[in-house]
């Protein structure tokens, strides 16, 4: 009998891992909870994860109404549209496809931005689209001087006039591969400087929205029929209408079966609250994929931080809203008293708390100046002189392993500054902002809410799970003084959530249930740990567990744990240095390198890769790539390089981002290697604030904060080699630690199909067991017809 899922499955037959892992996702969601699954590449995890979500929304008798997929890599997120389509393409009845949308931001939808017009760009997309919609907003509210369709029309007008006059055939605004109705400037209302500029494509949209009616009935096409939505379709249905496409995603979302976004669409508080929030509820299967990730990403994500440019920016904007007050009169230089007056009274802000907090946020900044001065002329001295040599850096405010309040809460105290403006920051900085935005016509992000936000965060969070720091981070700014440290730093006040498996745990609750998925979790329990699903399954939510291990040929593979000097700095040295922990990873790396075809090396930092590149470049008969922390750009350039032509081996830091969500299918890859396990820098006073939270919260800090990311990142990297049935290639693990159980051994991170597969060999007998893999291969090739 074919059940409801496999007439949704996308291919003829399942393995035999998905129809398992589908049936158990489908009845786990069924009781309000999350299956975690492990799956090797080519497990088919994408499709069993989409099958099971919609089996469940298309069940009338289920609670689900649509399926939200977050992940951190794109091309994951393109796999999910690619195997969504498949689904549709298959289904029993066409007419009815699953309908679906990829959610992007606005600089990926905004046809001004797309095409670089209008002095809109990605650098400056989100406070300009801000700035247009609200004097877009402004012109045609309850007392504005027009309409949206006034504004829509003249626009139009433009537009068309200019074509009338055999001049405007190449300046309409195209994007997308679609003509858009307007100009590649934006449009102004008015004449002379008191002319506003506005946005088209969002008074349009305005324009359609029913006065009482749903965002839906402003969408200028039907849904029923289209399937997924892409952010190319989305945008050239949208700007070819003159509407704003990512007002019309906004409208589209709640109306769709399947999102597809990214982990910020979810786990971001400020992205929640404004624009995904209706997709947070019980009636949403949630998938995440690339799970391995989300506790890395929404620790940065539900961390804080303030700039000492943001602080500036702050007093400074608190000065335009005090000042006024001072003098007599409704008006003083354009600025409406009056309405500073108001908002301060509805918002039961006084000036006097204006102005003692004004004179929190100036002290804070000259603390801030202080500190990070006193901490350059200790540790850097003569540093004026040399402002381009100074280095990334933190300077912790408490001892990262004791916690204990930190000395900017305890200097506060000290001056004077305690809970009544702490607490009332958030409040304040908000009704700046509000001000400034009603008085002011500008496209500026303003920093005293966020400013005030974050101060709110650091009076309530605690000190254990909680670290505040001040990070100082390397630029080149020549408008500040020569011998400034802001010259050479962009400083911020850092609040570090040190566990956010809190944040994780709370936001999968607020799901119907889901399932978490990645090639590499285990161990499955340290990742529940940190992963707050410990709460879920205390709270009475099933938490159901699955492993699949690797399902194609074995005779395609082969896989080594070499039993190397362990690669640690103890043992290696610094590069340069001749020692034999050095000596037995670069013969590791060179047997390998030699492979025919590509060959990934990945090493635990970018420093040991460019040593690493230049005993390659020395000894193997090969061109070597080396990646080094560079933009994506370059990084794209570097990808395209080792996938032309014929072998090369690419050398990286494992840390980096060519050994994850990188597609090596097919022949792009023969080999990879790993030498040593990338631990993160112990050092750091970060990590060990980390390590501290754990071990203080889980029992093992340096177990579930260290090592297992660790092991994770190395296994990630590996399992770039196998990617499909066809595929062949060698995996080769370079440390003792991968090789054998001892006081400090990785292996028991591995799951029990890679300590199978992973076979401890010598150092020695690495290049025979290459060999004899290569010359099987070859031998294969000859025997096919």
């Amino acid at each position: 009998m074919v059940t409801q899922w496999q007439e949704l499955f996308g291919h003829p037959e399942p393995y035999t891992e998905q129809a398992d892992g589908i049936e158990t996702a489908i009845e786990t969601a069924e009781s309000g909870g999350y299956t975690v699954i492990e799956g090797a590449c080519g497990t088919g995890k994408t499709m069993l994860a989409l099958t099971a979500g919609i089996d469940r929304v298309r069940d009338p008798a289920s609670p689900y109404e649509r399926v939200v997929v977050a992940t951190s890599v794109k091309q994951q997120l393109r796999q999910f549209e690619t195997d969504l389509r498949q689904i549709n393409e298959t289904l029993p009845d066409p007419h009815s496809p699953i309908s679906g949308l990829t959610l992007v931001g606005k600089a990926d939808v905004c046809p001004y931005s797309r095409e670089g017009a209008g002095g809109i760009d990605s650098s400056n997309v989100y406070d300009r689209c801000e700035g247009l919609r609200e004097r877009t907003r402004n012109l045609t509210g309850e007392d504005g001087p027009t309409t949206t369709g006034a504004l829509a029309e003249t626009a139009r007008r433009a537009q068309t006039g200019l074509a009338d006059t055999g001049t405007g055939g190449s300046a309409v605004l195209e994007t997308a591969g679609e003509k858009t109705p307007f100009l590649p400037s934006t449009p102004e209302h008015g004449d002379g400087t008191g002319a506003t500029e506005y946005c088209p494509f969002y008074a349009t949209y305005l324009d359609e929205l029913p006065e009482d009616g749903e965002p839906i009935e402003a969408v200028p096409f039907d849904l029923t029929d289209r399937g997924h939505i892409g952010t190319e379709e989305l945008v050239g249905l949208a700007a070819s209408y003159g509407m704003c496409p990512h007002s019309i995603m906004g409208a589209i979302l709640p109306h769709v079966e399947v999102v597809i976004g990214n982990y910020y669409h979810i786990f971001d508080p400020l992205t929640a609250s404004t624009f995904t929030g209706s997709l947070i509820d019980e009636e949403t299967f949630l998938i995440c994929d690339e799970a391995h990730m989300l506790e890395p990403r929404v620790r940065d994500l539900v961390s804080d931080a303030i700039a000492d440019r943001s602080l500036r920016t702050a007093e400074n904007e608190l000065t335009r809203v005090i000042q006024p007050l001072s003098f007599e009169g409704d008006q003083l230089d354009g600025t409406d008293v009056e309405l500073i007056r108001g908002e301060l009274a509805e918002s039961d802000v006084s000036i006097d708390e204006l102005k003692r907090y004004r004179s929190f946020v100036r002290d804070l900044r000259s603390e801030f100046d202080r500190r990070v001065t006193a901490y350059l002329d200790a540790e850097h001295r003569g540093w004026k002189a040399d402002l381009e040599a100074l280095p990334d850096t933190e300077i912790p405010l408490r001892d990262p392993t004791v916690p204990e309040p930190d000395e900017i809460t305890e200097w506060a105290d000290a001056q004077g500054y305690t809970d009544a403006v702490w607490s009332r920051a958030e409040i304040v900085g908000t009704v700046v902002g509000r001000i400034l935005d009603e008085l002011e016509d500008d496209d500026v992000d303003r920093s005293a809410p966020s400013v005030g936000r974050t101060l709110g965060a650091w009076y309530r969070a605690d000190h254990e799970s909680y670290f505040r720091e001040i990070e100082l981070e390397r630029t080149w700014d020549r408008s500040e003084p020569p011998e400034s440290w802001q010259r050479a730093y962009n400083a911020r006040l850092v609040l570090y959530n040190c566990v956010p498996g809190d944040a994780i745990g709370e936001r999968l609750s607020a799901f119907g249930g889901g399932i978490l998925m990645s090639a590499t979790l285990a161990p499955l329990d340290v990742f529940e740990q940190v992963s707050g699903l410990e709460h879920l399954r205390e709270a009475g939510r099933p938490i159901e567990r699955r492993t699949y291990g690797l399902g194609f040929p074995e005779s395609n593979r082969e896989s080594f744990a070499v039993d190397a000097p362990k690669y640690t700095y103890a043992n290696r040295g610094d590069p340069g240095e001749d020692t034999p922990a050095r000596q037995a990873h670069a013969d590791a790396a060179v047997a390998v390198a030699r492979s025919p075809g590509n060959v990934l090396v990945g090493m635990p930092s970018y420093r040991e890769a460019k040593w690493m590149a230049d005993v390659l470049e020395a000894r193997v008969d090969k061109p070597v790539l080396l990646d080094e922390s560079s933009d994506d750009a370059e990084t794209d350039r570097l990808k395209r390089s080792f996938f032309a032509g014929d072998g090369k081996i690419l050398v990286t830091s494992l840390r980096g981002t060519l050994t994850e969500g990188v597609d090596y299918s097919g022949d792009r890859l023969a080999a990879a290697v790993v030498c040593g396990v990338p631990i993160v820098n112990t050092a750091s006073p970060r990590t060990k604030a980390v390590q501290t939270a754990y071990d203080r919260r889980f029992g093992n800090g340096f177990e579930t904060a260290l090592i297992v990311p660790a092991v994770r990142k190395a296994r990630q990297a590996i399992g770039r080699v196998i990617r499909g049935r066809d595929d062949r290639g060698v995996r080769v693990l370079v440390d003792a630690r991968y090789a054998r159980q001892s006081w400090n051994s990785v292996r028991s991170y591995l799951p029990a199909h890679e300590r199978d597969a992973f076979q401890p060999v010598s150092a020695d007998m690495l290049s025979l067991g290459l060999d004899r893999f290569w010359n099987r291969q070859s031998a294969d090739d000859a025997d096919r017809p």
